[in-house]
């Protein structure tokens, strides 16, 4: 049985994401999507230094939400390095969305300290369907908090629970 992992924030989860998600599930048998935090990741709102819009909590449910409709998709909150957690879920491969060489570059310089760790922490790479290389989470939260519309770039269930939650 083959176990991959997808790493990300995943703040909020995207179309994007969730595309190499359903990608990598109809390929492989089980898909661990892990929502992690990454201390290196910060933004402004409202003239204070933010680490995430949404909590750790909320990032797993919103990723649960948008992957419920995959048998073969478990999503966990998980903190620390990747390279234990490729072990702790005995994934065989991280699988790495990339729209852009900019994107390569950065995820070929963790792939490589990841694998010069732990050698069974080797990256799989997917490009970002077309259709979804201009989405970002960053982007995302742009538009929540311009209170813009968000069909293009959320899934369905996902702005429903934003909604819900009165977070948009």
């Amino acid at each position: 049985m083959s176990t991959v992992l997808i790493p990300g924030s995943y703040d909020p989860i995207t179309l994007g994401h969730l595309d190499v998600i359903s990608r990598a599930a109809a390929r492989f048998d089980r898909v661990v999507v892990a929502v992690m935090t990454n201390d290196m990741k910060k933004y402004v709102q409202d003239a204070r230094v933010k680490t995430y819009m949404f909590s750790l909590a909320e990032r797993k449910e919103l990723a649960e939400v948008a992957c419920a409709h995959l048998p073969n998709v478990e999503v966990i909150s998980a903190g620390g390095m990747l390279i234990h957690l490729v072990d702790s879920v005995n994934a065989d491969w991280i699988i790495k969305g990339v729209r852009s060489a900019v994107d390569f570059e950065y995820e070929q310089k963790h792939a490589l300290y990841n694998r010069a760790h732990n050698p069974r922490a080797e990256t799989l790479y997917m490009p970002a369907d077309p259709a979804f290389d201009g989405i970002s989470s960053t982007l995302v939260r742009e538009k929540i908090s311009r209170g813009e519309a968000l069909d293009p770039f959320l899934p369905g269930v996902v702005i429903d629970w934003l909604h819900e939650h009165s977070r948009c």
